[in-house]
């Protein structure tokens, strides 16, 4: 159903009807900010990427192709538009292998882990646990997961194969698994 509404909306783009385009942003701006802000870290920046990206969408609506969702090409501009962002400010990562910068991470967070304590929210938890992950992973997770994107679409978001998406996803998912055990140590294994 959603698909359909999106190809009308896109048709009324095409035609000339601008407003029809606010339509479409508001069924996919959530989303857009989620994957965003998953690169970004911080609403200020993410909101700006989310931004962008709409521009860049609009501007490139005429050469979408219906062969794929059109979450799926709205999705991949928002990877790139991402990148370039965080290429131009040089946000500092850190090592997802440097199991000593995630202790550090989370002793920093620590007043953070007394209110996700008191919550007692899975959902909670789990975003902060992705918040944890190297940008990549989180995007990963974000998109397969919350998302719902096969492991095609994403490929095709991420430009990489789909065997690929499948090994990055195990990986994620693993680093996923060690960020919830720093969290909650004994409780993670409720969770997952």
């Amino acid at each position: 159903m959603q698909q359909k509404k999106e190809v009308d909306l896109i048709a009324e783009v095409l035609r000339g009807n601008t407003m029809a385009y606010a339509d479409l942003v508001k069924l996919h701006q959530r989303f857009v900010f989620t994957l965003a802000l998953r690169f970004a870290k911080n609403r200020e920046d993410a909101e700006e990427i989310a931004q962008d990206c709409f521009v860049k969408a609009y501007r490139a609506l005429g050469t979408y192709k219906h062969s794929a969702k059109f979450s799926t090409w709205l999705y991949s501009i928002t990877y790139t538009t991402a990148m370039s962002f965080l290429r131009k400010k040089k946000l500092d990562t850190i090592s997802i292998d440097d199991e000593t910068s995630a202790l550090q991470l989370g002793q920093e967070h620590s007043d953070n882990n007394a209110n996700l304590v008191e919550q007692k929210s899975a959902h909670a938890y789990l975003n902060y646990a992705i918040d944890l992950l190297s940008p990549e992973d989180a995007v990963l997770i974000t998109l397969f997961y919350k998302g719902e994107q096969s492991q095609e679409e994403i490929g095709k978001v991420l430009g990489i194969s789909e065997n690929n998406v499948k090994v990055k996803l195990h990986r994620a998912r693993l680093k996923l698994k060690e960020k919830l055990q720093l969290l909650l140590k004994d409780e993670v294994k409720d969770l997952i």
